[in-house]
């Protein structure tokens, strides 16, 4: 991901430079595969239970991945920042070498009253990011952009590692799907500037190739679980 204080000249500059090589595809292409609705999970955690619980995902940017579930109905809160490393190297400049163990990943706190953790991984497969990319998402390469799955307990790494199996039964992807399952894995909040990204700047160029389209996708393809004002981090 482009660091934010000069995201706007670095993409404008490298789009340049694709075009000046005469190359016909874009760096910056969001996603390899189109955006489809896959089947809901067979497996699935029952309704009600506790007031709220938490599911960690990790999709490539965490910009695009918290921007998607901020406009989810039933998630009360999406934070992006760290998992699968130390909390010593939970930081910025530290996961983009790619030596950390980190995945940029969201925390979703949600309501299961209202939306199921199946659910939440039905959107997370459908439209939050592409599954059958290896160490990477779009335009950014690495470990730290890897698809995880960070379950915050057994029930949530059954509910997981069946619904990988189920789809890739189904052919649902023309590539396997390479989502890890990593439990016992912390998760750190990101820096203050990366909190609500998507929302404080709609117009970088990076968020309206790669990030807002994902939004587009939640709400033409779950329009029942779309929310318009997105839910936002406290003090961001």
């Amino acid at each position: 991901m482009t660091r934010p204080v000069a995201a706007a000249v670095v993409v404008l500059s490298v789009a340049a430079a694709v075009l000046v090589a005469g190359q016909s595809r874009s760096l910056f292409q969001a996603r390899q595969e189109t955006p489809r609705l896959v089947p809901a999970p067979d497996v699935d955690a029952p309704e009600g239970g506790a007031a709220t619980e938490v599911a960690v995902l990790a999709g490539g940017c965490f910009w695009g991945v918290q921007g998607v579930y901020q406009h989810t109905i039933g998630v009360i809160s999406a934070v992006s920042g760290y998992a699968g490393g130390e909390k010593r190297t939970a930081d910025y400049d530290l996961v983009g070498t790619g030596t950390t163990g980190h995945a940029e990943s969201v925390q979703v706190t949600f309501d299961p009253r209202q939306v199921s953790f199946g659910r939440l991984l039905q959107i997370y497969f459908s439209v939050a990011h592409d599954p059958t990319q290896l160490d990477r998402q779009g335009p950014d390469t690495g470990p730290q952009y890897r698809s995880a799955i960070f379950p915050a307990n057994a029930e949530q790494a059954a509910i997981a590692k069946a619904y990988i199996a189920q789809l890739d039964r189904a052919s649902v992807f023309p590539y396997p799907i390479v989502t890890r399952i990593e439990p016992d894995r912390a998760f750190y909040p990101a820096e203050k500037y990366h909190q609500d990204y998507m929302t404080r700047h709609p117009h970088d160029p990076y968020i309206m190739v790669n990030d807002l389209p994902k939004v587009a996708d939640l709400k033409r393809l779950f329009p029942s679980r779309y929310r318009s004002d997105p839910v936002l981090v406290r003090g961001s």
